[in-house]
């Protein structure tokens, strides 16, 4: 890993691209409805249907990752349908407030920001909230550094006849995801985070259930029409006009991650994250979440006692090169989020963590000299 950019860019997404993603956008333009762009958007599909664990749909448009949001409600629902909004940080919220803005009837079970939803909690809003179509789960609540317990959270919801609408922007591609194996209805998910590409492409898996729902779903759509999307997918095209660049970038991560193994990608991730809170705990400080619920792809740290986020990554970027990130919300000025996912290896983020303990003592920290390579263990 020769380009320096891995170890400069920590933020939790974009995210470092690789050389071969990056030399397979610099092919030229196709005619997107003949039979080269047929034969590479049929191999995409075939290779992310792998990735996500589905022998269902899986489809892409030319947005920002934030449309899997709008995608989701106007096929799937309908205005003033009951919906429960799992909010557990900014993003939870965010999706929230896209379901408002369609004129749905949100319910929020709001989880303190770094803890994580329980299976009880969402079991007891679905009994005491009648007629819940749909429940909204961020799977990694990127401010907070949390993963949720998706597959427990999706099993209550199918309990009660409830679809699950997934945002998995953070997680699809690092962490364990199982789109038919946890009876999922709906993920989606951004190109910029562990798929190792640009931003502007949104990929969506789509279950049977999600299917049967558009029937009945009342949203006008035309670009987000999932139906059009599948049907163009059939004969290896898109409903609009395609970003070919991603496409091919796309395409070779694919390569790369199923040639890697979906599986050691996601104990790749595991073990990286793990040893991420190690190094921060052996630097004197604390990670957000709890070990149990940490994220694998982006671990949120407090800042120490009189250092706001903001001065703590002007150092780092000043003395290392290094971009990490501050908080949101009410959390910018608290925490820092160190990004750990697609494209990394573990002395990414040691050097990232060296920089950290290098400059907290102009903050007035005190830090004890640590060697990073001895104090945190090997992966396994």
């Amino acid at each position: 890993m020769s380009d320096p950019t891995i170890e400069r860019l920590r933020i939790p997404g974009p995210t470092p691209v690789p050389p071969a993603v990056m030399a397979a956008m610099d092919r030229g333009m196709i005619p997107h409805r003949g039979p080269a762009f047929k034969e590479l958007y049929r191999e995409i599909l075939r290779m992310a249907r792998e990735a996500h664990r589905t022998d269902g749909e899986v489809l892409t448009w030319p947005a920002s990752g934030s449309a899997g949001w709008e995608a989701g409600i106007v096929n799937l629902l309908s205005p003033g349908d009951v919906v429960l909004a799992v909010t557990t940080g900014y993003f939870g919220e965010r999706f929230a407030h896209v379901g408002e803005a369609f004129g749905l009837d949100v319910r929020r079970l709001r989880v303190p920001w770094g803890e994580a939803a329980t299976p009880d909690q969402v079991a007891s809003e679905l009994e005491s909230i009648p007629g819940i179509r749909a429940v909204f789960l961020s799977h990694n609540e990127t401010s907070t550094g949390v993963t949720n317990p998706l597959r427990e959270l999706a099993a209550v919801a199918r309990q009660f006849g409830t679809l699950t609408l997934v945002d998995a922007v953070s997680s699809a591609g690092g962490l364990p995801l199982e789109m038919d194996a946890w009876e999922l209805d709906y993920v989606f998910s951004g190109s910029q985070k562990a798929w190792m590409c640009p931003p502007g492409l949104m990929i969506a898996a789509i279950g049977p259930r999600a299917w049967d729902a558009m029937n009945s779903s009342r949203y006008s759509r035309f670009f987000w029409d999932f139906k059009s999307a599948r049907d163009a997918a059939k004969m290896g095209m898109t409903s609009s006009t395609p970003s070919l660049t991603l496409l091919y970038a796309y395409d070779a991560a694919l390569r790369l991650i199923l040639a890697e193994g979906v599986e050691t990608v996601w104990e790749r991730h595991r073990s990286i994250g793990e040893r991420t809170r190690q190094g921060v705990r052996a630097l004197g400080l604390v990670p957000l979440a709890t070990d149990d619920i940490s994220s694998n792809t982006v671990t949120a740290v407090r800042c120490p006692d009189g250092v706001g986020a903001t001065a703590l990554v002007d150092a780092v970027r000043e003395v290392g090169g290094i971009e990490i990130a501050t908080g949101q919300a009410h959390l910018a000025e608290i925490i820092v989020r160190i990004g750990h996912m697609g494209w990394v290896q573990w002395p990414d983020i040691e050097r990232t963590l060296a920089t950290i303990g290098e400059v907290l003592p102009a903050l007035m920290v005190p830090v004890d000299p640590v060697d990073l390579s001895q104090s945190v263990a090997p992966q396994r």
